[in-house]
């Protein structure tokens, strides 16, 4: 057991562990979306296509925010773009907390949207500058595992706070928020590549450069996919209730996600050890895509729970596979850039999914949304492995070029490292 602890979790530096720490705090106190997805059709009173709007409003603003984010992590800062989105995302919070007009909540819903976006890439970068290309698999998992033990704890707290005062749950996000700004403020360093003439942010390119890069976008279009059926899982409650079931029991089948993963997440990098990482992606795309489709013929809460078990099956071996190949394939002093454009793909899934996902739910049979995204499954998976020789050509050739952050960085992220 020490040995797999050690293999697991030793030799990480301090600056990664107060970034797991912060993550931990910040999505344990991320209740905002849950509560809304849970309550917006079963207490607000808003209908299915219009919940499935507010939740998509939400993901179109953490779509634009990714990429604003991306640039400013490259031009202005990790550490500064991190401290605006945590504090904006409190302010934003409280404001969605004292809301009940549709149109106020799907505004607001977009503006949260956004800080959530703009503090990503700038997150990621900071965790990819401090762990370096040896540790950045294990450090990506436990990151990952840190990002679902929270998701947990704040499944079963929006549980808990169902018949809590309606801002209980919004006051609580806000200080969550605020302690994730304090912990960047106090204990986590500028990481951000500098030239040595200035000291100021080395930015190289823009945004554009990464956006023709074909190896990567094609990277990004895939993952898009495969989070678009992953994000459908919001919708599931708005299902149950049009079935006849308690949406409420939607916390119980969710949890299943993080549960799995809590338990399970930290062995995956044993498990996919010497395996191919594209294989291992046209899996995950199976696995998530059958259990996604298999919510069409899921009349109970148990079998609610079972679908989830699979596409969580999928979720975990997918997710550290595709934080390395990101950070792989990003240029050292674009790495804001690239994990803004990254972090769209996922982003822009928490748009598309519930929109369209949302008008189907209303106007088409009710097996189709879950058919749908089975089939969508099974394309990611061919287009990973048909676009997966291409991806290793490009890291292959990045690794041979000897492409590395900048002799500018700063001392104390050098020291973190």
């Amino acid at each position: 057991m020490r040995g797999w602890l050690q293999q697991t979790a030793g030799g990480l530096p301090k600056t990664f562990w107060y970034l797991w720490s912060g993550t931990l705090i910040n999505r344990t106190g991320a209740f905002v979306m849950l509560y809304l997805e849970i309550h917006m059709v079963y207490d607000y009173g808003f209908t299915a296509s219009f919940a499935g709007l507010v939740l998509g409003l939400f993901g179109g603003g953490m779509a634009l925010g990714s990429l604003a984010g991306g640039v400013l992590a490259d031009r202005w800062g990790r550490r500064s773009t991190l401290l605006l989105s945590n504090i904006a995302l409190a302010v934003t919070a409280i404001g969605l907390g004292l809301s009940f007009q549709p149109v106020v909540v799907a505004a607001l819903a977009t503006v949260y949207g956004f800080w959530n976006g703009l503090g990503r890439p700038a997150f990621s970068a900071t965790m990819v500058d401090v762990l370096g290309p040896s540790l950045r698999m294990r450090g990506m998992n436990l990151n990952y595992w840190a990002i679902n033990l929270g998701f947990s704890a704040a499944a079963m707290l929006a549980g808990v706070l169902a018949h809590a005062p309606h801002l209980t749950v919004f006051v609580l996000n806000a200080a969550s928020q605020l302690v994730m700004a304090a912990i960047v403020f106090l204990r986590v360093p500028e990481t951000t590549p500098v030239t040595a003439v200035t000291g100021r942010p080395r930015a190289e390119g823009s945004i554009g450069l990464v956006l023709r890069d074909r190896v990567f976008m094609t990277f990004v279009l895939l993952n898009l996919g495969l989070w678009i059926i992953i994000e459908a899982c919001k919708l599931i409650p708005i299902a149950m209730h049009q079935r006849g079931m308690d949406a409420t029991d939607y916390g119980t089948v969710i949890a299943v996600n993080g549960i799995m993963i809590v338990v399970g997440q930290l062995f995956v990098p044993r498990l996919l050890a010497g395996r191919s990482r594209s294989r291992v992606l046209s899996a995950a795309a199976l696995l998530v895509g059958l259990g996604m489709g298999a919510v069409a013929v899921a009349g109970t809460v148990p079998l609610l729970m079972l679908t989830v078990v699979v596409w969580t099956a999928g979720e975990m071996i997918n997710a550290p596979v595709n934080g390395t190949y990101i950070a792989d394939l990003s240029r050292p002093t674009m790495r804001g850039r690239y994990q803004g454009v990254a972090s769209m793909g996922f982003t822009a899934a928490n748009f598309v999914a519930p929109i369209i996902g949302g008008a189907l739910l209303d106007h088409a049979p009710p097996a189709t949304l879950w058919l749908v995204l089975a089939a969508l499954g099974v394309v990611v998976a061919i287009g990973q492995a048909v676009s997966g020789p291409a991806r290793e050509r490009r890291v292959q050739a990045l690794q041979a070029a000897q492409i590395r952050p900048a002799e500018g960085v700063r001392a104390d992220a050098a020291l973190a490292a």
